[in-house]
């Protein structure tokens, strides 16, 4: 086994100033992931010509997909992982600094912001949606990171002649575990990073729908593969025929994204646009 690194819970500190790594991970995940957008929206050989959203649409769009992000993950966290206590405890809904977002319910935030902001910019819905998903997975690494970081969403009890297998020093049973933190980093970041990055490089971002349900069903794959060594959350354990919460959020994820991208072949590529000034 390894020995669980002695993380301080605080990243950046001065005086009564004080940035945790999970709020440095969102942070940097959204001004990451808007210079990428930005980069992707400058090229227009992977357009077929001008993007059809142009750099101060995205400039301004980040505000609404943040809020999504935020408003979304917390709400989904209540509603899909701990209910009955947040009925108890009304007020700690809004403690967002003790934990507790989801990642599913962050990602129908950013629907429904992606679908407000491009109606009210009267830009094309799913253009936005692929350039919205193609810079996700930057998020998602560094939250997963953070969440190692924090010692906390820690993998199932697995032997410990495992070579990397290590005690949370949070976890009361003090068992060996996976650091299924880092599998869901490589997964959901690094993996899903790659292969849109791949497809957008051979013409992807030219079929709207593409990236997006590519993302959409290859986190739901990952997610469900990742499940598998994760430790599901204490208050609500497995479910159906051993599925965890995670596992029965993914599989819808499967059908919706197969389906935009079988639309997206079909459809073919968008016509070129003049160019946005």
């Amino acid at each position: 086994m390894r020995d669980f690194p002695a993380f301080k819970p605080i990243a950046i500190e001065i005086g009564p100033f004080a940035i945790r790594w999970y709020a440095l991970a969102y942070i940097c995940g959204i001004v990451f992931g808007w210079l990428y957008a930005r980069s992707l929206l400058k090229n227009q050989r992977l357009w077929g010509g001008p993007a059809p959203i142009s750099l101060v649409q995205i400039d301004d769009f980040i505000l609404w997909v943040t809020l999504g992000i935020i408003l979304g993950g917390r709400t989904g966290y209540v509603l899909f992982y701990n209910l009955p206590f947040f009925i108890d405890h009304p007020a700690a809904i809004f403690k967002l600094w003790e934990g507790g977002m989801s990642f599913h319910g962050g990602f129908l935030g950013c629907v429904v912001a992606v679908m407000w902001f491009a109606y009210r910019n009267k830009i094309p819905i799913l253009s936005l949606g692929d350039i919205t998903t193609a810079v996700a997975p930057v998020g998602l690494l560094l939250g997963r990171i953070a969440n190692f970081i924090n010692g906390e969403l820690w993998g199932r009890a697995t032997d410990p002649s495992l070579p990397w297998a290590m005690v949370f020093p949070n976890d009361p049973t003090q068992l060996p575990r996976h650091p299924s933190q880092l599998y869901e980093a490589g997964m959901e970041g690094i993996l899903l990073f790659t292969v849109l990055a791949i497809m957008i490089r051979f013409g992807a971002l030219k079929r709207p729908g593409m990236i997006l349900g590519a993302f959409i069903l290859i986190y739901g794959l990952t997610r469900i593969a990742g499940e598998h060594f994760r430790e599901p959350d204490a208050q609500l354990g497995f479910l159906w025929g051993g599925l965890t919460m995670g596992m029965l959020l993914s599989i819808p994820m499967l059908i919706v994204g197969a389906i935009l991208i079988v639309w997206a072949v079909r459809r073919g590529a968008a016509k070129p646009l003049q160019a946005i000034r």
